[in-house]
């Protein structure tokens, strides 16, 4: 292809590679950290703490809706990734104009269903009376912005597919530096409380999204990457459902997860909430390796599949977890230690600050077992098998997580019921090393057994 910047997992240092890909990912999550925490920071100084509840409770409204296409957008990656590897431009092609149409098809419906059902799913988590107003304010602008924050995901996808992770980090230079000037603008200057913190997010998803569709357009005119829907594939729309519909089930049913836990949360009242929302922000800023080292994972296993390069696959399997879970222990071990400093910047409310210690000290030392979780999941869903991870998902979260957190609060107290996160990444990284186990990943096994047999005598 064109771009330079694609990465070729099938060959070469597996670290180096995976780093390489990652360091732009990570850095752009950083950046994706740094205009959240802006958020928080210009909330936490400039609102009071029913507004710095509403902008830390309202996040899950938003994901149970958006998750299931989410889902299918990785469907989309992982698709790109096998096309890559294989070397099939045209129907590489297919499967983008396929997910452009698709696009549209979602994200208008759930922009104007987010206006309706938002409000309620917030009530449903029994948000507070006094942070109510302000959360349904945030979701419902927030909900305008659908289709910027899908399609910039989505784009991001394609080119993660491609083997390109650096140019998301441009786009997400230009929405941070976006978001950040508009929140200063709108909730320091005009006094827009998170009225304008939702409208300075949404403005800049949309820059995002228009700066990518110009980069690829641009960086990838093989592609023919097209602004508008012009056609589709049928039998790629169901081969894109088929991987991505459990992605996308298995997020929805996480999703609604994380609301009964915010609703367990909700239930001790405002400065709890604005506690969990300020750890939040630091178990975010510690946690950056987790997910730009799964994407390396998730599309260093799709170009090899699609590659048939099935030593290479067994090798990468459990060094890029195991290096996630590592980065991410250094992180942890840091964030602990230096966690009053830190938390500090965000509020000064001495009450809050307490709570949001109390919060990291819980769960930032077991985070690496998250990351080691995660990195092995996305592998595995990298190579299209999906069902397994699946099932690990929605057990940590209904089985375990859930269930434990209420036992918590209801049997010692609420203020440990966070303690059910480290239980449950515990056990999602347990489920995940038994994989190595399965009949499954013996028969990667064997073909690499194979194909270092044939190399050997050729």
């Amino acid at each position: 292809m064109k771009g330079s910047k694609k990465i070729d997992m099938t060959r070469g240092s597996i670290t180096k590679l995976a780093l390489l890909f990652a360091l732009p990912i990570c850095i752009g999550n950083l950046l994706q950290q740094l205009y959240n925490t802006v958020d928080t920071i210009v909330v936490g100084n400039y609102c009071g703490s029913e507004s710095l509840a509403a902008v830390g409770t309202s996040a899950q409204p938003v994901e149970l809706l958006l998750c299931v296409f989410l889902g299918l957008g990785t469907g989309v990656s992982i698709l790109v990734s096998q096309c890559t590897g294989n070397g099939n431009t045209k129907r590489l092609k297919d499967v983008i104009a396929t997910a452009i149409t698709f696009l549209y098809i979602c994200a208008i419906p759930l922009s104007v269903l987010g206006l309706f059902i938002g409000p309620l799913i917030l009530k449903i988590m029994q948000v507070p009376d006094d942070v109510y107003g302000y959360a349904v304010s945030y979701v419902n602008i927030i909900f305008l912005g659908t289709l910027g924050n899908m399609g910039y995901n989505m784009n991001a996808g394609i080119l993660r597919g491609v083997g390109d992770s650096r140019s998301s980090l441009l786009f997400l230079i230009i929405s941070c530096v976006v978001n950040i000037v508009l929140d200063i603008l709108f909730v320091a200057g005009f006094h827009m409380d998170v009225t304008g913190v939702a409208l300075a997010t949404i403005i800049a998803m949309f820059c995002s999204w228009i700066c990518s569709i110009i980069y690829i357009k641009k960086r990838y005119p093989e592609l023919e990457f097209t602004v508008l829907p012009k056609r589709f594939d049928r039998a790629l729309l169901k081969e894109v459902i088929g991987v991505g519909l459990p992605l996308g089930l298995n997020n929805s049913l996480y999703s609604l997860g994380h609301i009964a836990m915010q609703s367990l949360i909700n239930s001790q009242g405002s400065t709890f909430i604005a506690g969990c929302a300020v750890g939040g922000k630091l178990t975010g800023l510690a946690n950056i390796a987790i997910t730009s080292l799964s994407s390396a994972a998730t599309t260093f296993a799709g170009q090899n599949i699609g590659a048939k390069n099935y030593v290479r696959l067994k090798k990468g399997g459990l060094h890029i977890p195991l290096m996630s879970g590592a980065i991410t222990c250094t992180a942890g071990i840091i964030g602990s230690i230096f966690a009053p400093q830190i938390l500090s910047i965000f509020t000064k409310d001495p009450e809050v600050l307490e709570l949001a210690i109390h919060y990291i000290r819980i769960i930032l030392p077991f985070t690496w077992c998250y990351a080691v979780f995660n990195g092995i999941i996305s592998y595995v869903n990298g190579m299209g098998k999906v069902r397994y991870t699946t099932v690990v998902n929605i057990l940590m979260l209904w089985a375990v997580r859930i269930p434990t957190g209420y036992l918590i609060a209801h049997f010692i107290s609420g203020k440990y019921c966070v303690a059910c996160v480290s239980v449950s990444f515990v056990f999602g990284m347990v489920c995940m090393l038994l994989y190595f186990l399965s009949k499954q990943w013996k028969d990667v096994c064997k073909l690499a057994k194979a194909q270092e047999l044939k190399t050997a005598t050729t």
